[in-house]
């Protein structure tokens, strides 16, 4: 018997052994959008006017857009900007004329979360530097294989035309795939789900469309010569919700009897509103930030946004990371330089807590006012200030100093009080051996 699912998860063939190397790498798009169960065709595009599907997307688009994204140089002492790297003003600020990288990485990741792929086209001098990117729509490009087993990327424009482009002018960054090399769709993986959402939504705006009346069968005790024409006038003075409330006449012993389910015995309000966490389920984003506040209350939103920003936006960050690592940087420069998104503003606490988590490490001594203020964005104080002053706490000792007392005869300081005795104010103090034959005071009043 024949595997069904072979040409749905073919793996990657190697060079000259398949018959049409396409198969090998765009077998994704045989699963990709079609007709649901429910009937309702499910696309990127009819998705998209789905509410809860729609801010999906765009939370987490605005969301890694608007986090800071800059090349970082590995150095002896850690991490540091490279702000001289012609990749920072690109990425950064400007990645071509036409947008801002605020635009231009809500666009891609609008691609990713719909088609399951976003493609970028590298424009390059004539010395290899980069000085362009431009997003590309993903449902016009096609990945192939030539026939010595290398990817080829196709794009056709807005005017039919066929362009060729090399893997290395193109920034590709596909979503959870099966191979590799191409990403799937989330809304075409789970188009049955979608589907449903799109007929309960249908189903709603019909039955209010229709005034909110349900439809049903107009019996006539005899036979009616023009049915289609009674029906029709029946529908043009009490259908839609233009003529919501008409009372309706009845001739000739004809009765209504309505045929639909109710709404309540349907379950529709449940649906739709389960339909909502599902969608949600997909995107891996909590209800709450697409306004569901249903389930969301003071003491777990915190929490929520913080699983937000490590379950949902962390994993792709690291993937279009480390697909700029891969596409962007020249050979000579992998491993030396590198792209970082900086995730520190969406793991913050509110401001209660950041303000006790800062005092604790102010009070230790590992943070000093200026370290705080910078994670605050304030402007630092000046050193007379004590803005760069590492402070602890008066009342501590070396543990290895705790408990150990000394008398007269362990101290070597002839001037020193002996345990127990008084010094020159007349308080009385017991003295302790500190590191060096330091003489250490404690108070024992």
């Amino acid at each position: 018997m024949t595997n069904p699912f072979t040409r749905l998860f073919r793996a990657r063939d190697k060079p000259g052994r398949c018959a049409s190397p396409k198969d090998a790498v765009s077998a994704a798009p045989t699963f990709y959008f079609g007709s649901s169960i429910s009937g309702k065709s499910v696309t990127a595009r009819s998705a998209i006017q789905l509410s809860t599907v729609y801010a999906c997307v765009r939370v987490i688009a605005e969301t890694v857009a608007s986090l800071p994204l800059n090349v970082f140089e590995a150095t002896d002492k850690g991490g540091v900007k490279a702000l001289e790297h012609p990749l920072q003003h690109l990425l950064h600020d400007e990645p071509n004329p036409e947008m801002t990288s605020f635009i231009w990485r809500e666009t891609m990741l609008s691609h990713l979360l719909l088609w399951g792929n976003s493609y970028c086209q590298i424009l390059r001098t004539g010395r290899n530097g980069i000085v362009g990117l431009y997003p590309l729509l993903p449902d016009h490009m096609e990945v192939d294989r030539d026939s010595r087993g290398k990817l080829t990327y196709t794009y056709t424009t807005s005017e039919g035309r066929m362009v060729r482009l090399d893997p290395t002018d193109v920034l590709h960054i596909p979503g959870l795939g099966f191979d590799g090399v191409m990403g799937y769709s989330p809304i075409a993986l789970e188009k049955s789900a979608v589907g449903l959402s799109i007929a309960a939504e249908e189903y709603g705006s019909k039955f209010f469309g229709n005034g909110a009346m349900p439809s049903g069968v107009l019996t006539h005790p005899n036979t009616v010569k023009d049915p289609k024409r009674l029906r029709e006038s029946w529908n043009a003075a009490y259908g839609g919700s233009a003529n919501s409330g008409k009372v309706a006449i009845l001739e000739e012993s004809m009765t209504f009897t309505p045929i639909s389910i109710p709404n309540d015995a349907a379950q529709f309000l449940e649906t739709r509103k389960f339909q909502v966490t599902e969608i949600c389920r997909i995107f891996r984003v909590p209800p709450h930030m697409i306004g569901d506040l249903e389930r969301a209350t003071f003491s777990n939103i915190e929490s929520q946004n913080i699983s937000f920003a490590v379950h949902t936006i962390r994993p792709w960050l690291v993937r279009i990371e480390q697909a700029m690592d891969r596409a962007l940087f020249p050979e000579t420069e992998k491993g030396r330089f590198y792209v970082r998104f900086n995730l520190d503003g969406l793991m913050r606490g509110d401001y209660k807590s950041r303000m006790e988590g800062y005092a604790i490490a102010r009070q230790n001594g590992w943070m000093s006012a200026n370290d705080i203020r910078e994670l605050e964005n304030l402007n630092p104080l000046s050193d007379g200030e004590g803005g760069n002053l590492y402070l602890v706490n008066g009342n501590m000792i070396p543990i290895t100093m705790a408990g150990i007392s000394n008398g007269p005869n362990l101290n070597n300081d002839s001037n020193a009080p002996a345990d127990g005795t008084q010094n020159g104010n007349g308080k009385k103090v017991t003295t302790l051996r500190g590191e060096g034959g330091r003489r250490l005071e404690r108070d024992s009043t």
